[in-house]
């Protein structure tokens, strides 16, 4: 019997070295899948200058270095309108949300300063709102949602288990004769997310428009593209579910 038993015992380490060996070569498969996607950056819109907002990145990391924000928190991120909404605080009282909007950045500028001023934070929740000024350039629909696809892989390589909040692309007076890139922009993202429980598409698109199904003029300041607080509130109670 005794014999028997060592054969056993062998042949169960043999096995468990295997399944151990296997487990060791996925991740690593995943970890470098991961890698890939990350480096896999798309080329940047024709003409944009991807460091125009360089100084406003330094300012975000001198403030940081000074008071630095403590883990966990809720990050909002993207173009003007995130920048612009200067009531953040204010409108989610007793959260710890930190504005990080820049510019009137796009979504590829998002990608390229993620890692120093998103992904050092660790937050929990990132709030991302850009596809508006690319559109305005020329980009596509697909452009658009393949940039915000790359962006999730940033994400997703450092921080796993953050829930990433997608405010569809809003519908501005200005830029209403491309309404059609913009809807299927926010079409495609929608789609691309279903079946991730760990992002939440957020439509702002609709409830800023009239019965007229057009962009209600209150909602805007004078250049037909910025919001004013009226605006900003639709955007608060949108977001409300998932800023928490």
């Amino acid at each position: 019997m005794r014999p028997t038993r060592f054969a056993s015992l062998a042949l169960l380490l043999a096995a468990y070295g295997t399944i151990a060996s296997g487990a060791i070569a996925c991740a690593g498969k995943a970890s470098q899948s991961a890698a890939l996607s990350v480096a896999e950056q798309p080329a940047p819109p024709p003409g944009l200058k991807v460091d125009q907002f360089e100084a406003e990145i330094v300012k975000f990391e001198d403030s940081d270095r000074t008071a630095p924000p403590a883990p966990g928190g809720i990050v909002f991120v993207g173009s003007s309108s995130i920048r612009r909404w200067t009531t953040l605080a204010a409108d989610f009282p007793g959260l710890p949300v930190l504005n990080r909007g820049f510019g009137g950045s796009t979504l590829y500028e998002v990608n390229h300063y993620a890692p120093r001023i998103v992904l050092p934070y660790r937050p929990r929740l990132i709030v991302v709102y850009a596809g508006d000024n690319e559109i305005a350039m020329g980009r596509s629909a697909t452009d658009v949602a393949r940039d915000y696809r790359h962006f999730v892989s940033i994400v997703r390589a450092a921080l796993p288990s953050t829930h990433i909040a997608f405010v569809s692309v809003k519908p501005s007076p200005s830029r209403w004769k491309l309404q059609n890139t913009v809807r299927e922009t926010n079409r495609l993202v929608r789609a691309g997310m279903a079946d991730d429980p760990r992002q939440s598409f957020v439509d702002v698109f609709t409830p800023m428009l009239g019965t007229d199904g057009r962009p209600r003029p209150e909602l805007f300041v004078s250049d037909s593209l910025h919001m004013t607080p009226a605006g900003y509130e639709i955007w608060r109670r949108q977001l409300a579910p998932t800023v928490r």
